[in-house]
This record gives structure tokens, C-alpha cells and sequence, in this order.
């Protein structure tokens, strides 16, 4: 039996005529490209949808998603987007940041900051980012730093806003670290960020292949493990508005299985993964 077959017999059916509409859909919503090696993954995250809807199959579902103006493609983007992510994830970035960027940043005359976490799912890169960030301006009160934090997916933005989570997922942090920006909650199992830590922050609800509506330049972006998802023609166009986007000297910080392609010209190479705009 084909992988496409296989679909057609399970308790309620996926044809491959309706997952290459709901490929087609994704690709026009987030510029995802769901490949034939996806189906399965495709399946188990859609197949909540049809259920949850109470629909007898993925074609009922399909039609759904054909109707631009319904609220399900927000559910349908939530479902299909990938969140996978830790607090100092690829911890090489961050000590470059600490060590490095940050220092470099301090020289600034304009006394202003601007960091992008682009695809920060559920917050816990814009968190570390923020830990880091307070760490060198909790005492700099005439400093002017923000950190703008970004994703497709609606619910795991708001999972960053509220700032909590399992006891379990800072568990890799030291504990002068979990003392210094979270709260703990013994009876939950959980932590919150602290407001300290929270300040700096601002979560949006953002397609990146959309019109961006910020008005101002970065000195810092974290694009990870996002653009992977992308067709190479997209990744490339991506980069190229970070490029833009950018301030002079300013750094990109990319996944570690992610390449600049065509736009690597516009950066020079400072480290692994680590790029800053020419």
C-alpha cells in the first residue's frame, strides 16, 4: 500500500487530492512547504481539527479552508506551524550575545537597543534574550532597550505573554538564573517570569512573508530554525529583508541546520550560525 493510499483507509480519510490542498493552503498563508515526507504530520495535526469541527472526513475540512474569510485558517496555521524550543537553546548564541554583542552595543551614543525574535513560539528565545539583555541594563535606567518577539501561531504567543512554565523546562538553568528572573510556584510545579524580565518585551502576532509594520532598524536578530520550512526562492528573500532591516554592523543569528544561500554576500561570517549585516 502507497503512503497515499494509506491515508484513504484510516478512520477518517486524508486523500492526497486533499493534502495537496492543505499544502497549497499552508504555503499560501506561511510559505511552509509541506512535502510528501510530511503527510503523516500533516495528518495527526489536521486530523484534531476535523474532529474537534465534528466532520466526517478531510474533504469537509478542505472546503472549510477554501473560504478565505473563515476563522478556521487561524486554527489551521496554529495547528500546522512547528513550536519546538528551549530556554538558551543553542547556547553559543547567547554567549556571544553576553559576550560580545552586548559590550559592542554599550558604545552606542543613541543610548537605544533593538532586538527581533522572529519565530519566538512560546517565548522561552525572547525570555533568554531578556535575561541576558537585564543582566547589562537593570542599572542603565536612561537606556532604551526593546525586544520585539514574533510568531504566526496565536496560541503559543499568548503562552509567552503570560511568562509561565513547567518547573521542568528551566531545569537546564542555573539556580542563581531561576532565582534572579522567576517566580516559583511549589504548588503548580510552574514558574512565571519575572516583571523584570518581562519589561523588556513585546509579543505580536506576525506572517514574516507579510508587509512587516515595524518602523524602526534592528541591532539584533534571532531568525531559527524557522526559514528550514521555506522554499530556498523564500529563505532567500527573508534574508535579504533581514538585511534590510538591519542596522549597520548589525548581527543575525540563523538555526544550525539553516544557510543564507544567495544572501549570504550581504552578511560576513562572525561564528557558527552567527552573521553580521556588511
Amino acid at each position: 500500500m502507497t503512503t497515499a493510499e494509506e491515508f484513504k483507509y484510516r478512520q477518517l480519510p486524508m486523500t492526497e487530492k486533499d493534502f495537496q490542498l492543505i499544502s497549497r493552503v499552508a504555503y499560501q498563508l506561511t510559505g511552509i512547504v509541506l512535502a510528501d515526507h510530511k503527510k503523516n504530520m500533516v495528518y495527526s495535526r489536521i486530523v484534531r481539527r476535523v474532529r474537534k469541527l465534528g466532520l466526517s472526513d478531510f474533504k469537509s475540512y478542505c472546503q472549510i479552508l477554501e473560504n478565505p474569510d473563515d476563522e478556521e485558517l487561524n486554527e489551521f496555521v496554529n495547528a500546522i506551524t512547528t513550536n519546538l524550543t528551549s530556554f538558551f537553546r543553542e547556547s553559543h548564541h547567547f554567549e556571544s550575545l553576553r559576550q560580545k554583542v552586548i559590550p559592542q552595543l554599550l558604545t552606542n551614543r543613541t543610548k537605544k537597543v533593538r532586538i527581533w525574535s522572529a519565530g519566538c513560539s512560546t517565548g522561552e528565545e525572547a525570555y533568554s534574550i531578556a535575561i541576558i539583555v537585564h543582566e547589562f541594563f537593570k542599572n542603565r535606567r536612561d537606556w532604551d532597550v526593546r525586544i520585539l518577539a514574533t510568531d504566526l501561531d496565536s496560541n503559543v504567543l499568548e503562552t509567552g505573554r503570560q511568562g509561565i512554565y513547567e518547573q521542568a523546562r528551566v531545569e537546564s538553568l542555573s539556580q542563581a538564573q531561576i532565582e534572579a528572573s522567576f517566580i516559583i510556584n511549589k504548588h503548580q510545579e510552574t514558574v512565571t517570569v519575572k516583571d523584570d524580565i518581562k519589561q523588556y518585551i513585546r509579543f505580536n502576532r506576525l506572517n514574516l512573508l507579510n508587509e512587516w509594520p515595524m518602523k524602526g532598524s534592528f541591532d539584533v536578530i534571532f531568525c531559527r530554525n524557522v526559514v528550514i520550512y521555506f522554499d530556498k526562492a523564500t529563505q532567500s528573500k527573508l534574508f535579504r529583508r533581514y538585511a534590510n532591516i538591519l542596522n549597520p554592523q548589525g548581527y543575525l543569528f540563523i538555526g544550525h541546520s539553516e544557510q543564507l544561500g544567495e544572501a549570504a554576500t550581504l552578511f560576513s561570517y562572525q561564528g557558527k550560525t552567527e552573521y553580521r549585516k556588511k
